[in-house]
């Protein structure tokens, strides 16, 4: 590790003790959500509903992990998938340029699979037509079903370096299956990430017209799973370096 990163490593732990800086990303996050600030962005040109926070640990995970293999739940527009496969991309290239190979992106066997239950055919249209689209396949179905779970498994085979993120249904238990069925699938070292666990955090009557709430939604998932699941831990690092996440408790680190 460089003295940039010790320093890094350093200032992230003297940031996560600092009540005031945590006070005004705590009042950030909280004014932000219902004026839907995370739907202001995108990927490569397809929106992406995240907070750029969570884009850039998203990145820096990749190009730490050099996945062979993501998994994602939840498609919505696609940005997701599409910042997920251009890392994917510029892994292949940077590989390639250091070998000396000649880059054909179409034999690459790195690639991104989302599942969703509902993928809308304009949202398909435009991620299939888009440059990343060699990259991504796609499931439509619920992603905790037996069906769409046994065919996840079966795409997963022979990937050494799998990275997840689940990002579908917000209720404890759907939560809970999907990190039952998916979770498994990260290799050591890389992270199953789920998102939206700041619903723990936030009003109980921010979202009425949501089946989740306060004691019912992905971080009560994962801290039940956890009880049972000592191969993974919480990389607090990464909410203690971001300060404004969606994923407090979320970034779980495979470690065994």
């Amino acid at each position: 590790m460089n003295d940039f990163y010790v320093e890094v490593m350093a200032r992230i732990d003297v940031n996560s003790k600092n009540p005031k800086l945590i006070e005004a990303a705590n009042q950030f996050t909280l004014a932000s959500i219902l004026p839907k600030y995370s739907y202001n962005f995108s990927a490569l040109g397809r929106p992406i509903i995240q907070y750029p926070q969570d884009m850039v640990a998203m990145q820096e995970l990749i190009w730490q992990v050099k996945p062979d293999l993501i998994i994602e739940t939840g498609i919505a527009h696609g940005g997701s998938l599409i910042l997920s496969a251009s890392m994917l991309a510029l892994l292949d290239m940077c590989e390639a340029i250091e070998s000396g190979a000649t880059l054909d992106p179409r034999q690459s066997r790195r690639k991104v699979l989302g599942i969703d239950i509902d993928i809308r055919a304009h949202n398909r249209e435009a991620i299939e037509a888009h440059p990343m689209a060699s990259r991504i396949e796609m499931i439509q179905g619920s992603s905790i079903a037996p069906e769409i779970i046994e065919q996840a498994h079966q795409f997963a085979r022979g990937y050494q370096r799998v990275l997840v993120c689940l990002d579908s249904n917000h209720t404890h238990d759907h939560v809970l299956a999907e990190l039952e069925a998916y979770a498994p699938l990260t290799s050591v070292d890389s992270y199953c990430v789920v998102f939206d666990t700041i619903v723990e955090d936030l009003p109980d009557d921010m979202f009425p017209d949501r089946p989740w709430g306060t004691g019912n939604n992905p971080k009560t998932a994962v801290w039940e799973y956890l009880k049972n699941h000592q191969q993974f831990m919480i990389d607090k690092s990464i909410q203690h370096k971001l300060l404004i996440t969606v994923a407090p408790d979320g970034y779980l680190k495979r470690i065994k």
